[in-house]
């Protein structure tokens, strides 16, 4: 059973554990290889076109993926506290279109190399168990991100969000959730104003009189 470490790569430790035990070998080494890094708000972690050489755990904060298309950015993810984030496209292809990475909030994050990570896979074969529950985990979120993406109307768009992501409503500015539904910051307004008043609406029926 891995050692209880009290550093400050702990949370990452534990989010790792819940999803496989980790050997004391394999725990010494994200401790020492994890990196812890504070943030300010609004400044990127990668830019598109850029290779991505690491990955972060969200200690604290929020942070989205974007794309610039036609001059507008268009979000395509947004994370939370105890997510890992990185860049699939910008390692794997750095002539894909890739992403650019910025925080939404003044965050820390744990910050580990991907040769870091390779090296893990490739000395301990348990660390592949990892990558494969992660793997899981964010397919299932792309696939929830996809659905999103199919569904023709705004207000089922916003309701699926809502459902899924409920933590991220109240949090996030109105125009990265629009940007991340395919609506205007007006029409998600609106969804939101409709919303709002069908849960006020008084339900009808008949009165009981005296």
């Amino acid at each position: 059973m891995a050692t209880k470490l009290t550093g400050g790569n702990q949370q990452l430790i534990d989010f790792l554990q819940s999803l496989y035990p980790l050997n004391d070998e394999i725990v010494e080494y994200l401790n020492q290889a994890a990196i812890e890094k504070k943030i300010g708000r609004g400044k990127l972690l990668l830019t598109a076109g850029e290779v991505c050489e690491h990955y972060y755990f969200i200690k604290k904060g929020l942070v989205r993926g974007f794309i610039i298309e036609d001059g507008k950015e268009i979000t395509t993810w947004i994370c939370r506290e105890g997510e890992v984030i990185t860049s699939i496209v910008n390692i794997l292809d750095i002539q894909a279109m890739g992403e650019n990475i910025k925080t939404l909030e003044n965050s820390e994050l744990l910050v580990m190399p991907t040769s870091g990570i390779q090296y893990l896979y490739d000395h301990y074969p348990d660390f592949n168990r990892v990558g494969r529950k992660l793997l899981e985990r964010y397919y299932y979120d792309a696939q929830q991100r996809a659905i999103i993406c199919r569904i023709p109307n705004a207000a089922k768009r916003y309701e699926h969000f809502i459902n899924t992501r409920p933590e991220l409503v109240n949090r996030v500015p109105g125009k990265y959730i629009a940007s991340f539904l395919n609506m205007t910051e007006e029409t998600l307004s609106r969804v939101r104003s409709a919303r709002t008043k069908s849960r006020r609406k008084p339900v009808s029926g008949n009165q009981e009189t005296a």
